[in-house]
């Protein structure tokens, strides 16, 4: 009984120290709710899953909610780092499996890859059809699949009809000379029943009539539908034999509407089918189809082939290389694995930084038609830039993830699409500004008033009336304040109270940039922030270095570049490290 105790103890002991320990280990965890992992590790790697952004983990794997990879993203960002641009560690870049190509200006490889299958060409088919009633007595086809030649026997059938008809030639033969036409009329009877010459000639030298007649193919082929048996009737009409020649088939395939532009009539191609592996065949694209298949977004191609040996069979699946009429398009390509399609103007992602310290910036760009497995770039890239070609998807999920812009996530843009002329020609005001903008440089009063003169002359070249809407407003918004900044400086002979006017045009200028357009030469926003008794001020510049016109030789390098504006290249509201300058902005 005692021993009995004396065990009790020691498991309620056990117990109570289990218990103990068991809440000692998770207190610490408590404040972290159950379904949600947020162990970072100490190089600031993380694991999200793009569908469950709460599932965070320091290692890679699965998704406990929905089975999909975990997506790396860094939660490491510098306190000046851009929205547009996505901070990553090398881990991450090799688990995205990243791959980089360069944007390259040439001609595109002019090749399309399109899938489809063999189909028979139907302008090579025939149904052979009984050309009078009587009854099947005899088939020489005995299966379907069997090979025929033109002007082979087929079947014999015994016809009363056609032994009337008979007898009515033997007899009105006899009096063709009184009668002609009743001669003429039997004869063409039995032409209108597919009887021949030869047949006919043989009827009437002979003096005897036929009991049946011999059916004969049309055309050599494939028997691919034999529909009568021996014995059976057949009326006038009734299909016989189906027979196809697969000497010549389509080759049918589908292609997208991004691929329309680039495919025309004509068009060489070669394809390959799975039976014969590494072997190519070829086709010539003869019809095009003229409506677009609602379902798949896709329009059908059909090419005619050859098949002397009968190797193609119908309904064979088929990988088709099409020599597209855009052979000879020259520009700037990306690959077709770059661009994230999302309208108009889609994204890809531009390589930053280094291997040590991987970075990426999403960028917009317009793209044109597609030649082979690239596309062209209308705008938003220069040649050289290194774009994402592979993990593209995975980037952009761990942009969206950070709080960066994304795909699904975009900034508001700010350009206006407007006539390439008006932008032109307020690049011709902007090129006088930089005069100006020299001149104050230079600290020089005279120079400055100088140069005003041909700026008024552009100024009043900018032909409003190439905008309307919005655009026409915002555009007479600011040239009021452009022009008055213009008339104040070349009325004034200090040199200082020359540059209060020249932060009026340059604030109202580079909204008319951000708005309008560059044309011509990249253009750099600059800000000094000690202008004014440090209030700060902005300018343009045509070059990347600082040349501050506020201090000139005072402080000639003081500032630094805000943003730059390149041909093509939209300009996002609030873009940059200072607040947006409202339109007519003076101090």
């Amino acid at each position: 009984m005692k021993t009995n105790k004396n065990i009790a103890i020691i498991i309620i002991g056990c117990l109570f120290f289990g218990a103990v320990a068991g809440w000692l280990i998770r207190g610490g965890n408590e404040e972290h709710p159950e379904g949600e992992h947020t162990h970072i590790d100490e190089d600031g790697v993380e694991y999200t899953c793009s569908m469950h952004p709460q599932i965070r983990q320091n290692e890679p794997g699965q998704c406990p909610l929905c089975g999909m990879a975990l997506t790396p993203v860094n939660n490491k960002k510098g306190a000046d780092s851009s929205p547009f641009v996505l901070e990553m560690t090398p881990e991450a870049v090799a688990l995205s499996n990243v791959k980089i190509a360069r944007v390259k200006s040439g001609a595109g490889t002019g090749k399309i890859v399109l899938t489809g299958k063999i189909q028979p060409n139907e302008q090579r088919s025939k149904n052979l059809t009984a050309n009078y009633t009587g009854r099947v007595d005899q088939l020489y086809v005995n299966f379907t699949g069997q090979e025929v030649r033109k002007g082979e026997k087929l079947a014999t059938i015994y016809s009363p009809e056609l032994v009337n008809a008979q007898k009515e030639l033997l007899e009105t033969a006899k009096i063709k000379e009184s009668q002609p036409a009743l001669y003429r009329a039997s004869k063409e009877k039995l032409r209108l029943w597919k009887i021949s010459e030869d047949q006919i000639a043989s009827i009437e030298s002979s003096g005897t009539v036929e009991t049946q007649f011999d059916i004969y193919s049309d055309i050599s082929g494939i028997v691919i539908g034999r529909n009568v048996s021996v014995g059976d009737f057949v009326n006038r009409g009734t299909s016989l034999f189906s027979i196809v020649d697969l000497s010549n088939i389509w080759v049918m395939l589908d292609a997208y509407e991004s691929d329309l532009g680039a495919i025309k009539k004509g068009n060489e191609l070669t394809f390959e089918v799975s039976a014969y592996p590494g072997k190519e065949f070829k086709a010539k694209v003869s019809y095009i189809d003229p409506v677009l298949n609602p379902d798949t977004r896709t329009v059908g191609i059909r090419a005619e082939a050859v098949n002397p040996n009968g190797e193609l069979k119908p309904e064979m699946f088929v990988s088709a290389t099409i020599s597209t009429s855009l052979t000879n398009q020259v520009g700037l390509m990306i690959p077709k694995t770059s661009i994230l399609w999302t309208g108009p103007r889609s994204v890809v992602y531009v390589q930053k930084g280094s291997s040590e310290a991987p970075a990426f910036e999403m960028r917009e760009v317009e793209v044109g038609a597609r030649v082979g497995e690239d596309y062209l770039v209308i705008s938003g890239l220069e040649e050289g830039d290194q774009v994402v070609s592979n993990g593209v998807f995975a980037i952009d999920a761990a942009a969206q993830l950070s709080g960066n812009y994304s795909m699904m996530t975009r900034p508001e843009v700010k350009s206006m699409d407007v006539p390439k002329e008006f932008t032109e020609q307020l690049a011709a005001v902007v090129k006088s500004y930089m005069k100006i903008k020299d001149a104050l440089v230079k600290s020089e009063a005279k120079v400055v008033q100088d140069a005003v003169k041909p700026a008024k002359i552009n100024l009043s070249n900018v032909d409003m009336k190439l905008l309307d809407g919005d655009a026409h407003d915002i555009w007479m918004d600011l040239l009021k304040p452009i022009q008055g900044s213009l008339d104040k400086i070349s009325q004034l002979n200090d040199v200082e109270e020359q540059r209060v006017h020249f932060e009026t045009l340059s604030d109202n200028l580079i909204e008319a940039v951000e708005y309008f357009g560059v044309a011509g030469n990249t253009l750099y926003r600059q800000y000094c922030p000690m202008a004014f008794r440090d209030q700060g001020a902005y300018w343009l510049s045509e070059e990347k270095e600082i040349r501050n016109p506020y201090f000139g030789d005072m402080m000639l390098t003081c500032g630094e570049v805000k943003e730059t504006y390149q041909v093509g290249k939209k300009v996002v509201s609030g873009s940059g490290n200072q607040p947006e300058i409202k339109v007519g902005h003076q101090h």
